[in-house]
């Protein structure tokens, strides 16, 4: 039985990640200190044979044996990353550098899951592997941004240095059951607001883009880049290509909530990009992956996943 490690296995792409792994048989070492995790992600899994959870964080070295490594530990939305900077650049540096030594010890195959911010506010779109991205090394959002390009520049200097079998995906937005209520990202934003019957908060004119994967498709495409031939390091677009404004978003989420809320305008933030669209053809040609789920079906689970959420917290509009 292969032993798999999954760092933040308690977030929201984590315990999904986690859900998939325990389905195909692995056993399954869950890495969590929750920051944005949450047992209540993994509370199902708990008493499987095959699943253990260690309360850890990637910051520190961890002496364990597995197989394979999925880094996926760093809060990934600007209200938490930004809410202790230095910390999250640590997470995303430090904790590369941890796994990445576990992983050469053990002689294990890891997976450093990257992320669009990347690219920056871009210049070139869509984006595609080969783009070195247009970011402000010290804006607010820096600490995430930098710290995941610098976590690639540490697996690839691993894979020339010690032939080590890395992976590494860029992600693009991804939305689903399991994000997290007060995450300040937009989907959540915008669902929980309908939901509430408060005003939707459109940041800017609302006519910048965004395209969004839903989770389930996501991991299927982590999943076939773990197993891709060890050739193929990446980096790899993973993420929806179909591009829609803020206030199209903003109008898909009234229509499947059934929301009266109005839309209201704010200023954009600091740095924030204005299209973001993936080139997704690596992926297509090495992993054979393309996402399967349409938006608004998994706007649907996901709508329902946070009335469940909000009536158990109490909240009766």
């Amino acid at each position: 039985m292969r032993r798999v490690l999954v760092t933040g296995g308690a977030g929201f792409l984590g315990s999904h990640l986690c859900d998939r792994l325990i389905a195909q048989g692995y056993d399954v070492l869950c890495v969590d200190n929750f920051f944005t995790g949450s047992k209540l992600n993994i509370q199902h899994l708990l008493r499987h044979p095959n699943f253990e959870l260690l309360r850890h964080d990637v910051t520190f070295p961890l002496y364990v044996e597995v197989d394979q490594i999925f880094n996926l530990a760093c809060p990934a939305s600007p209200i938490h990353y930004q809410h202790d900077p230095v910390q999250t650049t640590k997470t995303s540096v430090h904790g590369a550098i941890n796994m990445l030594g576990l992983a050469k010890r053990v002689k294990a195959r890891i997976l450093q899951a990257s992320t669009s911010e990347v690219y920056g506010d871009p210049e070139v779109h869509p984006q595609t592997e080969n783009y070195w991205g247009r970011v402000n090394p010290i804006g607010i959002r820096a600490c995430y941004d930098e710290g995941k390009r610098c976590a690639e520049t540490l697996f690839f200097d691993y894979w020339r240095q010690h032939r080590l079998e890395i992976k590494v995906v860029r992600i693009f937005n991804t939305y689903g059951p399991r994000m997290h209520l007060n995450d300040g990202r937009v989907v959540s934003n915008f669902i929980v607001q309908a939901l509430k019957g408060e005003p939707i908060t459109l940041y800017g004119d609302g006519t910048q883009t965004r395209s969004f994967c839903y989770v389930d498709d996501l991991i299927e495409g982590i999943m076939r880049m773990m197993d891709s031939p060890k050739e193929f390091t990446g980096p790899v677009n993973l993420g929806n290509t179909e591009e829609l404004s803020m206030m199209e978003l903003a109008e898909k989420v009234l229509s499947v909530t059934g929301s009266k809320s109005q839309i209201i305008f704010q200023p954009s933030p600091q740095d924030d990009p204005q299209r973001r669209k993936p080139d997704i053809a690596l992926a297509k040609q090495h992993l054979g992956w393309l996402p399967q789920i349409p938006l608004e079906d998994g706007l649907k689970e996901t709508v329902s996943y946070f009335r469940h959420i909000l009536k158990g917290s109490g909240f009766r509009r």
